[in-house]
């Protein structure tokens, strides 16, 4: 059986963040390191396949998805675990590297109808389009009661809580609290501090799902040797992106999508985030929002107070909306360049998508424009 092991390694703790450099470093030693190796042996004498993997580096550490075929679970973790372990041991600028997880990330519910249905009627479906229709069905109401969705949503909304102080680059403010609120004032008309909490909370939450799931869109792509235009309901967010450039969107371009979302979103939680760097971080950001609003519906958590706060950072994040003319389709032909002029912005045609509004904007080093068309794009 496949599965994708995802594994998050971390720089020794009090070490400094990775510049732009280092981590081109990183990358290419990770990547030689998971090339270098052939074949996985499993507990028992069993035989665990490496299929694919995908590096992305951030300031304070890596994030891998290890794509492998072993008879289980924990076979596949085991493995994937023991793999990266010799990596960082025989790295000696990785070696005080720490690896925080390594696991195959399944909802419960899920993992169990996959044990059952293994060798019987009800396997999953190995069409990727049909395998995600499965997995985004609600949960089945329980034979003899009401499915308890009043639990689960007291508990996701406990876990968004939670997560809201990881969102470091944003104060309450950002969600549309006064600041007398936040000093213990009366909030009035304004979203409530608690409600900005949950919609902070939100955004962290959604993070972990997005990237989870590019992920799973990068392997499906380089899987099929395909692009978005052509997988047709087998994906889970590059779907999302302006469709008249559905058949541009390939596997290099997703990889490098990805890599812009991990920098984007640890900006926003290790407090650096200062602005949006390219067109491509505003079309992330757009994909994370939805993100958040989707994972606060499916538990009945968006009221009207936290919709607020979530439209009040849009509209504190976003220095403008104009990459949404991008998602209108009544203007498909008309030169990007000339649109990008008029409005007074840097060019949105799609091959500037990751460059730099100007100097002073962050690109991720794996997403960042090759050097030759770097040379020859417009400046911002």
């Amino acid at each position: 059986m496949t599965y994708a092991v995802t594994v998050d390694m971390c720089i020794p703790e009090g070490t400094p963040e990775m510049d732009p450099l280092q981590r081109v470093g990183a990358v290419a030693l990770i990547e030689s390191g998971l090339d270098s190796i052939e074949g996985i042996d499993g507990p028992n004498g069993t035989e665990v396949d490496l299929l694919d993997t995908i590096v992305a580096v951030y300031p304070g550490g890596a994030l891998l998805k290890v794509i492998v075929d072993a008879e289980a679970l924990e076979f596949a973790e085991d493995a994937v675990r023991e793999v990266v372990g010799e990596i960082l041991e025989r790295s000696e600028l990785l070696a005080d590297w720490k690896v925080e997880r390594c696991e195959v990330e399944l909802h419960p519910e899920l993992a169990q109808e996959s044990l059952a249905g293994a060798d019987g009627p009800d396997v999953p479906p190995d069409d990727p389009a049909s395998r995600k229709a499965r997995h985004t069905e609600p949960p089945a109401v329980a034979e003899g009661g009401e499915y308890d969705a009043r639990a689960k949503a007291d508990e996701v909304r406990a876990r968004m809580l939670a997560l809201a102080d990881e969102l470091r680059s944003f104060p309450p403010v950002m969600f549309g609290v006064p600041e007398d609120a936040e000093n213990g004032g009366d909030c009035g008309f304004a979203v409530a501090s608690v409600d900005a909490q949950l919609a902070a909370g939100a955004v962290v939450y959604a993070i972990d799902v997005l990237i989870d799931e590019l992920f799973d869109d990068v392997h499906t792509l380089e899987e099929e040797d395909s692009t978005v235009g052509e997988c047709d309901g087998a994906l889970w967010h590059l779907e999302d992106l302006p469709e008249r450039y559905a058949l541009q969107y390939g596997s290099r371009f997703a990889r490098r999508f990805l890599a812009t979302v991990i920098a984007m979103t640890t900006r926003f939680t290790n407090g650096s985030f200062d602005r949006l760097s390219c067109v491509a971080e505003e079309l992330a950001l757009r994909l994370l929002l939805r993100q958040a609003i989707a994972n606060l519906e499916l538990f009945g958590l968006l009221s009207e107070s936290v919709s607020a706060a979530l439209d009040a950072f849009t509209d504190n994040v976003y220095e403008d909306m104009d990459h949404e003319w991008l998602y209108d389709g009544s203007r498909d032909g008309i030169d990007e360049d000339a649109v990008g002029s008029a409005l007074g912005v840097a060019p949105m045609r799609f091959g500037a998508w990751f460059t730099p509004f100007d100097k002073g904007r962050y690109v991720h080093p794996s997403a960042a424009d090759e050097p030759e068309a770097a040379l020859g794009a417009p400046s911002a």
